[in-house]
């Protein structure tokens, strides 16, 4: 059986280093599945990934191979279920950026709205946050999505399961209709489902 590795997924030296620091040895199915796709400009992903299947790495790594300079705006959206997540999303995909870009900004319930708008303007092109606080954020208009080329759910289904889907639509109807959009859910229940046909 031939083995996959890193390079094969078309990830460029500068990413390669960041997964060799990382002490990533070889692609989960996940990755190998996701990161091609998203490197070479395909079109939207559905993938069905519970945690740790190596799914932020899936999706963390295209983001900082194609998100390289400040372009003035915010790039890329992950949207995850709850705080803990946001803060573990960010710090992973920070390890992965071997430059001074993509800068990222955790925005989530529960920390000061004030500290997190003084965040994103002094600029950031990958914000990660919860579905609540980032579309309080759209609302004050301290985030703007309207030029964004990813927008990823990370654990679409936990997101139902906590009542967001409302918020999640409200999100998606001011994001870019043109941006790339990811969605990782470790079930595919058809809420979830009805969200991607009428977005992708």
């Amino acid at each position: 059986m031939e083995i996959i590795s890193f390079e094969d997924l078309g990830l460029d030296e500068r990413t390669l280093a960041a997964v060799e620091a990382k002490g990533f040895e070889s692609p989960t199915p996940i990755q190998i599945l996701a990161i091609p796709r998203l490197l070479n400009g395909d079109a939207n992903v559905i993938a069905k990934a519970r945690t740790g299947t190596g799914k932020t790495a899936a999706f963390g790594l295209p983001l900082v191979q194609t998100i390289r300079e400040d372009k003035g705006r915010v790039q890329a959206l992950v949207l995850t279920p709850t705080r803990e997540l946001a803060l573990q999303v960010c710090k992973e995909i920070e390890s992965f950026t071997g430059g001074k870009f993509p800068r990222l900004t955790p925005v989530y319930g529960g920390q000061f709205m004030g500290e997190q708008r003084r965040a994103l303007r002094s600029g950031c092109e990958i914000v990660v946050g919860t579905p609540g606080r980032i579309k309080d954020h759209i609302e004050r208009g301290s985030l703007k999505l309207e030029h964004i080329d990813y927008f990823v759910l990370d654990e679409a289904d936990e997101m139902l399961d906590m009542g967001f889907i409302e918020d999640i639509e409200a999100i998606f109807e001011q994001a870019n209709p043109e941006s790339r959009i990811l969605l990782f859910s470790a079930t595919m229940p058809p809420p979830i489902l009805k969200i991607a046909a009428a977005f992708m």
